[in-house]
C-alpha cells in the first residue's frame, strides 16, 4: 500500500490542462477562462452624466443662486454636437454624455427650471457628479485572468467588455462504468439480492459540479467480456472511472479485463479508510480510476482523486480537499497503519474550533450517514488515542 499523499501526487502527475475552445457568453457560466481576457471598449466610452440634472461650467455656479439660460436637452444614448458656453447649461440625464464646454453636473433636486431658465441654487465644483472615460476600466485592460471559474458577475464584467466568446478550457469528459451482476440501475427490476446502484448517479453530480461531463456507460456484469463491452464506450473520454471490482479477488475482474485493451496499472492499494482498493492508471487516451464498489469509499475517493484530477485537467490549482482545524467531540482509539477519514457532525463551539464528532459506526456502505455528515475527520496512519476535545484536522463537505 501507498500513502495518500503519494498516490494523489502520481495521479495529478499524470494530468494535463485540456485545450481551449471557444463558447458563448450565455454559456460561460461555471467554466473556466483558458487565457486572459481584455477589454474591448473603454467603460464609460466618455464622461457622462451621474444624476440627471444640468451640465454647466463650474465656473459659472462657484456661488449659488446662479441663473443659467438652457441650450439643449441630452438624454442618455444621445449626441448633441453644440457646446456649453458662458451663462448656459444643458437639461442632462443620467448615462448621457457630458457636452463640450460643460465640466460639473448639478442634479435636479438643487434647481428651478422656469422656461428655458434654470436657477442653481446650490453651487458645485468641477467633476461634480461626472463619471470620467474609463472610470469602471479601459480598451485593453486585462480584467478576467487565466484559470478562472466564471461567476454570473464575470459573465457581466464580459458583456461590458464586449466579449460575446470567450475561450475556455474543454470539459473533460468523464466515462462512469459500475461493475457487478448485483448492481442494477435507479428505477430497473430488482432480484431479492440486487443493489440499486448509487455511486454511478452520485459521481455524475460530482462530475458535472466539479465542470466535467460526465458520460455514463451503464453497469457491467462479472465477465470480461461484459466489462470490455461497456468500457469501449469510454473511447474518447478523459477519465474512465470503474465503480467496484478493481481489486484482486475472483470476482474482481477489471484490471484483468482491461489489461486486454492495453490497461497499464500505476498502483491499485491505497493505505486509507475508506478506500484501500483503488486502482490508477491508463488505458488509451484515457487515465483511468477504478473506485472501490462501496458508495462511500467510492465518494471519498472520488473526493480526494477525481475532483483534483478534473481540477487539474481544467487548468485550476489541484490538491487534495483543504483541512482545517477542529475539536475532536468524542474519544478515538489508536488508529492502524491506513489513513482514516471519519464521517462526523460539526458543532459550533463558541469563539473557539468547531467540534467534529465522528459517528460511532463508519461502515462504508452507509451512505445516509455520508449525507447527514458535515466534515470527515482525519487521522494520520499510527495515530495515537485521542480524547475529546484534542485537535484534529477535518475536511469540510
Amino acid at each position: 500500500m501507498i500513502p495518500v499523499a503519494e498516490a494523489v501526487a502520481r495521479v495529478l502527475a499524470e494530468a494535463q490542462p485540456l485545450p481551449a475552445e471557444m463558447v458563448s457568453l450565455g454559456d460561460g457560466l461555471g467554466r473556466v477562462l483558458a487565457e486572459d481576457l481584455a477589454s474591448r471598449r473603454t467603460q464609460p466610452p466618455a464622461a457622462v452624466s451621474a444624476m440627471d440634472g444640468y451640465a454647466v461650467r463650474a465656473a459659472d455656479v462657484a456661488a449659488a443662486p446662479a441663473e443659467l439660460r438652457i441650450v439643449a436637452e441630452i438624454a442618455a444614448g444621445a449626441v448633441w454636437a453644440g457646446s456649453v458656453g458662458e451663462g448656459e447649461a444643458a437639461r442632462i440625464f443620467t448615462g448621457a454624455p457630458v457636452p463640450a464646454g460643460a465640466d460639473a453636473i448639478v442634479i435636479q433636486e438643487d434647481c428651478a427650471r422656469s422656461a428655458d431658465r434654470v436657477t442653481v441654487r446650490e453651487a458645485a465644483k468641477a467633476g461634480a457628479y461626472v463619471r470620467a472615460a474609463g472610470l469602471d476600466f479601459a480598451e485593453g485592460d486585462v480584467l478576467l485572468r487565466a484559470g478562472r471559474r466564471l461567476t454570473s458577475r464575470d459573465i457581466g464584467l464580459a458583456a461590458a467588455m464586449n466579449r460575446p466568446w470567450l475561450p475556455v478550457r474543454r470539459r473533460p469528459r468523464v466515462a462512469l462504468l459500475a461493475t457487478g451482476d448485483e448492481i442494477a440501475l435507479p428505477g430497473e427490476p430488482l432480484g431479492a439480492q440486487q443493489i440499486v446502484s448509487s455511486s454511478g448517479p452520485g459521481l455524475a453530480a460530482l462530475v458535472a459540479e466539479a465542470g466535467g461531463q460526465p458520460v455514463s456507460l451503464g453497469v457491467a456484469g462479472d465477465s470480461a467480456a461484459s466489462l470490455r463491452a461497456h468500457a469501449a464506450g469510454a473511447e474518447g473520454a478523459d477519465i474512465l472511472v470503474t465503480m467496484g471490482g478493481a481489486s484482486v479477488g475472483e470476482h474482481d475482474l477489471v484490471q484483468s479485463a482491461l489489461a486486454e485493451d492495453g490497461l497499464e496499472v500505476d498502483f491499485w492499494r491505497i493505505a486509507m479508510r475508506p478506500g484501500k482498493p483503488l486502482m490508477f492508471g491508463r488505458m488509451g487516451g484515457a487515465l483511468v480510476l477504478g473506485l472501490p464498489g462501496n458508495p462511500v469509499s467510492a465518494f471519498v475517493c472520488a473526493l480526494l482523486f477525481l475532483r483534483p484530477l478534473i481540477d487539474a485537467m481544467l487548468g485550476l490549482p489541484a490538491g487534495p480537499p483543504a483541512r482545517e482545524p477542529a475539536r475532536l467531540g468524542a474519544d478515538l482509539g489508536a488508529n492502524d497503519r491506513r489513513e482514516d477519514y471519519l464521517r462526523a457532525r460539526l458543532a459550533a463551539n463558541g469563539e473557539d474550533l468547531p467540534v467534529a464528532t465522528p459517528f460511532a459506526r463508519q461502515d462504508s456502505s452507509m451512505l445516509a450517514r455520508f449525507v447527514e455528515a458535515d466534515a470527515l475527520v482525519v487521522r494520520a496512519p499510527h495515530a495515537p488515542a485521542a480524547s475529546a476535545g484534542d485537535l484534529v484536522e477535518i475536511i469540510r463537505l
